[in-house]
């Protein structure tokens, strides 16, 4: 579970590094990700990991870590692009109730009685914290306009995010968590290669791509995928609701953005549910 949540806290900082270096977003994905590759990759030719990579076409499966995680990625910036950014992280947090449907079929995990009324709780602490109305989004979804457009592109992160929880899960019980690391993000680096004459040049400020390639694009992945070993899909998802509440404090603390009183109801709504997902055995 300590790797789980100390990936969520590291991922919770990328929203303060990107709003400092003032970078496009698919400039610092395509940057970060050849770093993290680059140390991944560098890591399994050594003696005591070269054992650890797949042989022979058994690398194959990993290669769905890569277009999974960039069309999470991707759809997600494109909702935070066409509509508000409340409701873009609330659809993209439909993840734990996809996931809460899907693993039982797809990786056979108990549904419990607990496990749904955590998804209850850190959904309504959501709504709460992000002070979205649910007629206000169901304006959204049926305006037809640009905001319809991105209130879909959440859904459909939130869906991608489900699918890449669960396939992790599956490669984590037998794989090595830097080997499903480098296939992840040496994919992500060749899908978006053929953009690289089009990427904004100067690249980002050098300390942003070291600090996104060693800590968000190695670190906290590597620390997620070995904690899948242990922890279910349903657990997984449900704890990532704490990322938005840890930005929030992150935002408070270094960006000097205000706390609203309904961010402090909200954040301790997600957080009881995080205690009960804990709380949840295996």
């Amino acid at each position: 579970m300590i790797y789980i949540l100390s990936a969520i806290f590291l991922w919770s900082s990328l929203a303060i590094i990107i709003r400092v270096s003032g970078a496009p977003v698919h400039s610092l994905i395509f940057y970060s990700c050849l770093i993290s590759s680059a140390i991944t990759g560098l890591a399994l030719t050594g003696s005591r990991y070269r054992s650890e990579m797949p042989k022979g076409k058994a690398y194959l499966p990993f290669l769905i870590l890569g277009p999974l995680s960039l069309m999470n990625t991707f759809s997600f910036f494109y909702a935070y692009r066409n509509t508000t950014i409340a409701n873009a992280i609330l659809t993209h947090y439909t993840a734990p109730l996809f996931v809460a449907f899907l693993a039982p079929l797809l990786l056979r995990e108990r549904l419990t009685g607990r496990v749904l009324l955590s998804v209850a709780i850190a959904t309504f602490g959501l709504w709460v914290l992000l002070g979205l109305s649910p007629g206000r989004f169901a304006g959204m979804l049926t305006a037809g306009d640009r905001e319809t457009l991105g209130t879909l592109a959440g859904l459909f992160s939130g869906f991608a995010y489900a699918l890449l929880v669960i396939v992790s899960r599956i490669f984590a019980r037998s794989a090595h968590p830097l080997v499903m690391t480098f296939f992840q993000n040496i994919v992500i680096v060749f899908l978006l290669l053929p953009f690289a004459g089009i990427l904004k040049v100067p690249p980002p400020p050098l300390w942003t791509l070291a600090v996104m390639g060693i800590v968000h694009s190695t670190i906290a992945p590597v620390l997620y995928f070995r904690g899948l070993k242990e922890v279910t899909a349903n657990r997984a998802a449900l704890l990532g609701y704490l990322e938005p509440v840890c930005a929030i404090l992150l935002g408070a603390l270094f960006l000097g953005e205000g706390l609203h009183y309904k961010s402090a109801l909200g954040g301790a709504l997600i957080l009881f549910s995080g205690y009960l997902t804990m709380r949840e055995r295996s």
